[in-house]
């Protein structure tokens, strides 16, 4: 995977806010290519990812970057999904591309110390996307959800939802209990299930489409966004409620990605305009933290601040929350975001191969 060049933030941007890679070197050989990248994906924690190519499936380190491992198959060897457990020696793959390894309808669970498969789970249809906790699978489907119990592979759970052929589905990562998100069954309807108390929260975030949605750690706060892509919501989880709307800008777009900070402070999306927005979240708003990285520079001022005093008299747009930091990349590609760990480091991965 190369460098990107073009990652560095806008001149206007916050400068307290870099991705890791801001001076990259003239020349990085290409870590992906010749192979066709069909999958990307970061794992629980964000310090390494996953892409899958159509000879096999490679993993990657975020900081520093460096190349893990790759498994290479002799034949056919397309991996259309990688899900990682954490670091663990764990990954659940799906066949995918013109020659698929694997059917796409099956979940193979990887046990990268014996570098072979040491389960399977079948399907009547495509699997869409796989997400991994310690102690739960969780297989998506067109229109239906499956949980199961890692040890024993037993199914606990099945969820019925509207048509979901990008296989959104989130899942909590903390210490607690399993909180699922995954569409509802009308458009613009989100799914919350909270398994600890036995709840299901539905959620109409929006009136078009859902397009992409993410959840904090904790599993307590839920980003959306719909097809139209000018807007973002931030729910809570247990009660429904709208907590705070970002504008990522006023015209349409395909958002691609969302991710909340592991802290819950910053929101970064991105779509296929080129960009990568930063928002300051309110909800966390005034610990020392949020304070303490905005003195470091010059104050960030955004322009719903700015017009606070004249919020009653302009329309909505004026007072929505703008970002307060922006990376510009190429337009038209398609990159997921994540925060690193390093303090107010972002870290994005382009389908094209760029990091």
């Amino acid at each position: 995977m190369q460098h990107h060049p073009s990652s560095e933030p806008d001149s206007d941007a916050n400068p307290n806010f870099h991705s890791p890679l801001l001076n990259p070197p003239d020349s990085v050989p290409p870590a992906v290519a010749p192979s066709s990248l069909l999958h990307l994906s970061f794992n629980q924690d964000h310090g390494c990812f996953a892409a899958g190519t159509d000879h096999g499936f490679r993993i990657y380190n975020c900081d520093p970057f460096r190349e893990i491992f790759r498994r290479d198959f002799d034949r056919g060897g397309g991996i259309g999904v990688v899900e990682m457990l954490f670091r663990c020696n764990i990954l659940a793959l799906v066949g995918g591309g013109p020659d698929p390894q694997y059917p796409p309808n099956k979940v193979m669970i990887w046990d990268d110390h014996q570098s072979r498969c040491i389960s399977e789970l079948s399907f009547r249809s495509e699997v869409r996307s796989v997400r991994l906790r310690r102690d739960r699978i969780i297989v998506v489907l067109e229109q239906k959800i499956f949980v199961y119990n890692f040890v024993d592979l037993k199914l606990l759970h099945q969820i019925e939802t509207i048509a979901n052929p990008k296989g959104l589905c989130a899942v909590s990562q903390g210490a607690g209990s399993l909180v699922l998100v995954c569409p509802g069954l009308q458009k613009g309807q989100v799914r919350v299930e909270h398994y600890a108390s036995k709840r299901t929260k539905f959620i109409m975030a929006h009136d078009s489409r859902i397009a992409c949605f993410a959840l904090s750690q904790d599993g307590q706060l839920l980003a959306t966004a719909s097809t139209k892509g000018t807007l973002v919501r931030i729910y809570n989880t247990i009660d429904g409620s709208l907590l705070q709307e970002v504008r990522r800008g006023a015209d349409r777009a395909e958002i691609y990605s969302l991710a909340f900070s592991s802290n819950a402070q910053w929101l970064a999306v991105s779509s296929d305009k080129g960009t990568v927005h930063v928002f300051s979240l309110k909800i966390n708003a005034g610990s020392p933290s949020t304070t303490q990285s905005r003195s470091t520079s010059e104050p960030v001022v955004s322009p719903h601040s700015s017009l606070s005093f004249i919020k009653g008299v302009l329309p909505k747009y004026f007072s929505s929350e703008w970002s307060v930091a922006q990376f510009r990349l190429v337009e038209g590609s398609q990159y997921l975001v994540a925060f690193g760990h390093q303090k107010n480091t972002v870290v994005i991965l382009g389908i094209d191969g760029s990091f």
